[in-house]
């Protein structure tokens, strides 16, 4: 038997009850704010208290999710949802960026953090960051390989793999296709699935270039433990109990028996799939079978005969905690039940005496038969020893209470596991920052540079571009530094090498939009710029990267102006105010949806939706990022009335080597000619 932990997912009770009778060692859930899935029912303070006590009676863990992005206006609320979950004992709580980890810590320093898949991390240096920030766990990316997860895991922290369920076609946490669309944020638990829509690449009619089959992982359990993976998490905190109670099911045989049944696996593929599941990205063959769709005959197979046989599963309590008790009664004095689960002893007296029968005296299969009689609680009374005076008499429904009241005693006592310090929050009263100074920045795809791109104050190019290049740039006067690729799956060791070489060149300035890339280009001694992947929005963001190191941040273009100017910090900050956004960052290329292959794509491929807008395809390492279908364009009069130290043009698809002489050239460039969009910086995400 292994002991790899069985985490499912939760949004609502019945599916926590689902999931702790069908065999889970751990449960996670929400809150009814800052939830990555806000469409769940999630739970309100006295739910949550309900689900962390039931859990804990059966040996059960329950962890909480605040995994969503937080802004300055909502901390007070944030500050509460930290409570509640310390106050309800759970155990631990799961986050997605680094202000709402530190403010957690301020207000329950004890209780254990996670870091939410939202956090994009997938490289050692992601992982290792983290263990030296003291979290307890990392959430890996579903994107990576096994190979990959092993050498994740050499890291001694707890490592989270997702095992079960949906697919995200973008890399969690690097999304913002649903909130450039419809204002709907990924980040915020909104995502409207923009990626189940029909999108086409060359060659499709109707085709479905984002949408993924479920994942699957359950036959490689035993393989993910050996590798040394701590908890296997279930995805569908919105789906339904009886979902998690197949999942849970399939996984426990898995992992007890080494197989799934193949009535289990039947019934897993009936309750939800889209044509059936993959496995490619841990094994590395990420092509045309991943993708797939949800179909009339899977949402068929999922019939009312199949569910309610799921429910038949889990309709009863289960006795899955073993107690020894001893009962002793004398006549004229109470009646004393004690019982222990091997850690725990509860004793209680009956509230009258015994009394000397005066027909029948109490036996001993009497009360064992009542004794025992634990039904409707989580206890199985394995041992049961009896002390029973000759000739005592004691009522029945006496002996009855006094079971439940210990009984009951007992879960009180099983459903508090840490009885956590909870500090009481501070003042979130952040003084607005004002900028000293105001900068112009690029970044580029290539290195063919025109004369305008001197007047930019720094200019990211490739970190995988000819050092030759760079040192060229470097002696003509333009002021460069290097983007680390967002995407790093399995790359760490080429990058630090290539850092090495730009270092050693005299380029010191690296533009990093990861945790594992911020770890790194500090390890080489750069400057290190944060970039707008770390999806820094509130001010306890900007505390924790200045603290961390980062010379400068590119704040998140889910920001509205009005949030960028309250935000407080003394770390200089800047926005993205031109180019095409990225949208997506994909392992999986939307062009394998249809078996093109990269060397007839050239990187120039686009993709349509249904109504004709085209998004433009950019790969490089391994990576596809998926760009909005018009650019960005914030006008020089807006930015100057920002609490920004620069803004940022994105060069991804212009034609930027065009002969300019300054950079009011770029206003009459083709990037302007068309439509183009102010993003979110004026309507804003819910």
């Amino acid at each position: 038997m292994g002991s790899i932990e069985i985490l499912a997912p939760a949004g609502s009770m019945e599916s926590v009850i689902a999931a702790v009778r069908s065999g889970a060692d751990a449960v996670y859930v929400g809150e009814k704010q800052f939830s990555a899935r806000s469409s769940a029912h999630n739970f309100d303070p006295d739910e949550l208290k309900k689900a962390v006590a039931y859990c804990h009676i059966h040996g059960v863990k329950l962890y909480v999710t605040l995994n969503t992005i937080v802004f300055d206006d909502e901390f007070e609320s944030l500050a509460e949802a930290v409570k509640i979950a310390a106050e309800a004992d759970a155990d631990a709580l799961i986050v997605q960026n680094m202000g709402v980890a530190r403010l957690a810590r301020e207000i329950a320093p004890d209780l254990p953090l996670h870091a939410s898949t939202q956090m994009s991390v997938h490289t050692p240096s992601g992982v290792r960051a983290l263990y030296e920030m003291d979290f307890k766990r990392v959430v890996l990316s579903r994107e990576m390989s096994r190979e990959e997860i092993k050498e994740c895991a050499k890291i001694p922290i707890e490592l989270e793999v997702f095992v079960h369920g949906a697919l995200c076609m973008s890399v969690s946490g690097q999304c913002y296709f649903s909130a450039m669309l419809g204002s709907r944020s990924g980040n915020r638990g909104g995502c409207a699935q923009t990626c189940r829509l029909p999108f086409s690449v060359q060659g499709q009619r109707d085709g479905h270039a984002l949408s993924l089959k479920d994942n699957s992982l359950i036959p490689r359990l035993g393989e993910l433990e050996e590798i040394g993976v701590y908890s296997a998490k279930i995805e569908g905190r919105m789906k339904r109990p009886e979902y998690v109670a197949a999942a849970v099911r399939a996984c426990k045989e898995q992992r007890d028996l080494g197989f799934v049944t193949d009535a289990t696996a039947e019934m897993l593929r009936g309750v939800f799939s889209r044509t059936g599941f993959t496995d490619g990205y841990f094994n590395g063959k990420i092509g045309k079978e991943m993708f797939g769709t949800r179909t009339k005959d899977d949402v068929v197979s999922a019939d009312g005969k199949l569910l309610s046989s799921i429910r038949e599963g889990y309709r009863s309590e289960v006795r899955d905690v073993d107690i020894t008790a001893s009962f002793s009664a004398r006549a004229g004095k109470p009646a004393s039940l004690t019982v222990t689960d091997g850690a725990l002893v509860v004793t209680k007296n009956t509230e009258i005496n015994c009394e000397a029968a005066q027909n029948v005296a109490l036996s001993e299969d009497k009360c064992r038969a009542q004794l025992t009689k634990t039904g409707g609680t989580a206890y199985n009374v394995s041992r049961l020893d009896l002390d029973i005076g000759e000739n005592t008499s004691l009522p029945l429904s006496a002996l009855n209470q006094l079971r439940r009241d210990v009984l009951g005693e007992l879960d009180r006592r099983r459903s508090v596991h840490h009885s956590y310090k909870i500090n009481p929050p501070k003042k979130f009263d952040f003084t607005p920052y004002r900028p000293q100074k105001s900068e112009k920045r690029a970044r580029v795809t290539g290195t063919k540079l025109g004369a305008a791109f001197r007047e930019f104050d720094l200019v990211f190019v490739p970190l995988f571009a000819d050092t030759g290049e760079l040192e060229r740039l470097k002696n003509e006067g333009f002021k460069i530094g290097v983007e680390i690729p967002r995407g790093m799956f399995g790359r760490e060791e080429s990058i630090v090498n290539q850092l090495k070489k730009v270092r050693a060149i005299g380029i010191e300035h690296a533009l990093c939009g990861n945790l594992g890339a911020v770890y790194l280009a500090k390890q080489e001694s750069f400057t290190v710029h944060g970039g707008f992947g770390l999806n820094l929005v509130n001010t306890y963001d900007l505390l924790w990267a200045e603290e961390y190191g980062i010379n400068d941040v590119e704040l998140s273009f889910e920001l509205t102006f009005a949030r960028i100017n309250r935000l407080g910090g003394a770390i200089p900050r800047g926005i993205i105010s031109r180019g095409h956004l990225p949208v997506m960052l994909c392992r999986a290329c939307p062009n394998r949806s249809a078996g093109i292959s990269c060397k007839s794509c050239k990187n120039q491929s686009k993709m349509t939706d249904r109504k004709g807008k085209r998004f433009y395809l950019k790969c490089g390492g391994g990576c596809t990022e998926i760009l909005n279908c018009v650019p960005l364009y914030i006008a020089p009069e807006e930015i100057s009335s920002l609490a920004a130290n620069f803004d940022i043009w994105r060069f991804s698809v212009e034609n930027y080597v065009e002969k300019v002489e300054t950079t009011a050239d770029f206003n009459r460039f083709s990037m302007l000619k068309d439509n183009f969009t102010r993003g979110l910086y004026r309507r804003g995400v819910e």
